[in-house]
């Protein structure tokens, strides 16, 4: 079973699904039991969705956009940013 520290440390990938079957298991088993630990898994889980709904409702300005393209260059597909 994941202990705390185990938990926090991959619970952004826990949230992501990247984790192994085996260690999924284990952090959901640790979360079922651990007040402290779902406390924090709750509000990383919400907090993406409160981000994903902004995400969607708002267009990226276009200063915002041009800053991302600087970092990313080719790496973006053709069309990613258009609202």
């Amino acid at each position: 079973m994941a202990d705390c520290s185990e938990t926090l440390r991959e619970l952004e990938a826990f949230l992501d699904g990247e984790l192994t079957e085996q260690t999924q298991q284990s952090i959901h088993a640790h979360l079922g039991g651990c007040v402290d630990c779902f406390q924090a898994f709750d509000f990383h889980a919400e907090l993406r969705l409160v981000i994903t709904q902004k995400c969607l409702n708002d267009e990226i300005p276009p200063s915002l956009w041009a800053k991302i393209q600087q970092c990313f260059g080719d790496d973006l597909a053709p069309g990613d940013g258009d609202a």
